[in-house]
Order: C-alpha cells, then structure tokens, then sequence
C-alpha cells in the first residue's frame, strides 16, 4: 500500500533492558541487520554503565559504532538497580532525603552529557513513585526541586529531557506531565517534554491511545511501544495485549515526530532476538511504517 506524502516515515528502535542477555555491541548489531533506524539506550552496568570509570572514553567507543552502523539513540535512565543494588528504581527523584535525591540527580545529568556525546536526540526520566508518609504537595515540589540541575544541564547540552508518565508515578498520566510544567514555571517545549508510552495510555489514561498521540504532540521527545492490556501495567508482545496499531501510528506519523519509536519490552530480554525481528515485522506490515531508506511517492 502507498503512504500519503504527508506522513512522516516513523523511524523505529528498540530498548537495550529487552536485550539484555546480549553484549552491547551485540546487540546493536543485531539492530542494524533487522533494520532498525536506533536504539534506546538504558544506561546500565551490562551494557553502558554510568557509574564505571572511563565513561566519557566507553561513551566515545559506542558512539563510532552507532556511527559505523547509522544507528540514533535515545538514552534512557530506567535501569532498576543502577544506584541502589537492593532498592528497585531507588533512589528517586522524590527520596525523603535530600542526599539520595541529589544522587539520582547526578545521575541524570551524567546521562544528559552521554546523551551530548552521543548525538543522542533526547534523554528519558520519570519521577518514581511518591514515598509513604509524602503529601502529594510535598512530592511535586521534590520533583520540581530534583529536576532543576538536570534541565540546567541540558539546556547547556541542548538536549531535551523527556519525562515518562508511568502507572503508579508520582506522575503518571498526561495531566500530571502538564501539572509539572505548571509546577515549574513552564518550561521551554524544547527542554522538557515527554516520553509517551503507548502501553501506558492504553493501561492507564482514559483516552484512547491514538488520542494521546495528538494531545501529547506539541511535547512529543520520544515514543515507547509495546502492546498492554487496560489497566494491567504489563509490557507484552505486539499482538499479545488490547491495543488497536494501525490508528496509533497512523496519529503518530501526522504529528510529525522525527524522535525514535522504541519497542519497550524490559521483560522478555530472554527471547530478544527473536523479539526484536519479529516486532519489526509487525510495525512494517502498517501501513504508516517504511523501510529505513525509503521515500514517501
């Protein structure tokens, strides 16, 4: 089927925390051979890891093969234990202590200047989730508090953060991203927008996904893609959960966005490979997708 001139080519990735079980320059390879326009890279300790030394030197190593094989990057920061080993995602952004909020702070802004190193075309965050005994008030002056260093840096690297709604967040739908904003102040677009999950609108918001495509496009940095089931947070296969694509991507290609569309499947690291293929193959076979290299008629 031909693509309207008016769409733009979707430009597809997919997230190292689904491969796992490779190296990463295996796994990168991997990527470019199934045809993959980039790669959403989790700073971790399998395969970038931010906290190891010679950083800027690893980061320099993968950025030359992203080069050699014409792969984007996104970096994303959802590693599970890549600051606290026994704490899952700890500690966040919201942490009652200011020392453990500043850490995942530093972090983040390490991730904005591997993002710079990279070329990388955004950096993804969320805010985690609000601690016991936390007001709601309390939390969102945390986040806006936590979050202040980390646009500063990448207004100086000139790259966009964006944060992701997540189900059982502090922030966790498309309201709360624009409850942020307000909080801070309204930030530039360019500085803080958002990472849209699909899974999450179709588990969580009460719009349609192909809806939240459209209200989140002004804001749109980078995209997840996975299919979920209504109100059961749980990353599945294309073709495995409730979502109707074809409209989704349809949505997304009007917006315009020239980000990354990651498939998101954290869980399923031990069939990756063959995830990986045949996820590719079922957004090419939408009508809205082409093959990297392609040109709309």
């Amino acid at each position: 089927m031909s693509v309207p001139a008016t769409t733009a080519r979707l430009r597809l990735g997919y997230g190292t925390n689904g491969l796992t079980d490779l190296r990463l320059d295996d796994a990168l390879a991997l990527l470019a051979d199934l045809g993959y326009d980039g790669v959403g890279l989790t700073l971790d300790h399998m395969h970038l890891d931010p906290l190891a030394p010679d950083l800027a030197a690893r980061t320099r190593q993968v950025a030359r093969r992203l080069g050699e094989l014409g792969l984007g990057v996104t970096v994303e920061t959802g590693a599970r234990y890549v600051l606290d080993p026994r704490r899952k995602h700890g500690p966040s952004l919201l942490d009652p202590d200011p020392g453990a909020r500043a850490a995942r702070a530093r972090l983040l802004v390490r991730a904005v200047q591997v993002a710079e190193d990279l070329g990388a075309h955004a950096v993804h965050c969320f805010s985690g989730i609000t601690p016991e005994a936390t007001s709601t008030d309390t939390a969102w002056k945390r986040l806006a508090e936590s979050l202040t260093p980390v646009l500063d840096a990448a207004a100086t690297a000139r790259v966009p953060l964006a944060i992701e709604p997540e189900p059982g967040h502090l922030l966790a739908t498309l309201e709360d991203f624009h409850h942020l904003r307000r909080t801070l102040g309204g930030p530039d677009p360019h500085l803080l927008g958002l990472t849209l999950d699909i899974g999450h609108c179709q588990c969580l918001e009460p719009d349609p996904p192909a809806d939240c495509v459209r209200a989140a496009a002004p804001w749109l940095r980078h995209v997840q893609i996975e299919d979920m089931r209504r109100g059961v947070h749980e990353h599945l296969p294309f073709g495995d959960g409730e979502i109707d694509f074809p409209p989704v991507l349809e949505a997304l290609a009007a917006t315009g966005y020239q980000g990354l569309t990651v498939v998101e499947l954290p869980r399923h690291s031990h069939a990756g490979p063959e995830l990986a293929r045949s996820s590719i193959e079922f957004l090419r076979a939408i009508r809205t997708i082409r093959p990297k290299g392609a040109t709309a008629p």
